[in-house]
């Protein structure tokens, strides 16, 4: 009998292998605030690329995590010291 298990989305595809991902997730080696910093910057750039002011981009940032004000998104894409 194959082993089942739980398919974890991983939000870093673009860096590592979901394998790779699964197993740090697995031992808790993923920082998951740093992991969603990096979709936020993610999500920024494209936006901007797309033409989109960074005051609207960060509102639509805003949308999908209402958790976060408006400068705290604009902290976090305009940090310094990240090279992606």
């Amino acid at each position: 009998m194959g082993e089942l298990k739980a398919k974890v989305d991983n939000p870093l595809k673009d860096l590592i292998s979901d394998e790779i991902y699964e197993t740090l997730n697995s031992k808790g080696l993923i920082n998951e605030k740093a992991v969603r910093d990096y979709q936020i910057r993610t999500k920024f750039k494209q936006l901007r690329a797309s033409k989109l002011s960074a005051s609207d981009a960060i509102d639509r940032i805003r949308d999908e995590y209402p958790y976060l004000q408006f400068d705290t998104i604009r902290k976090i894409v305009y940090q310094i010291g990240h090279n992606e």
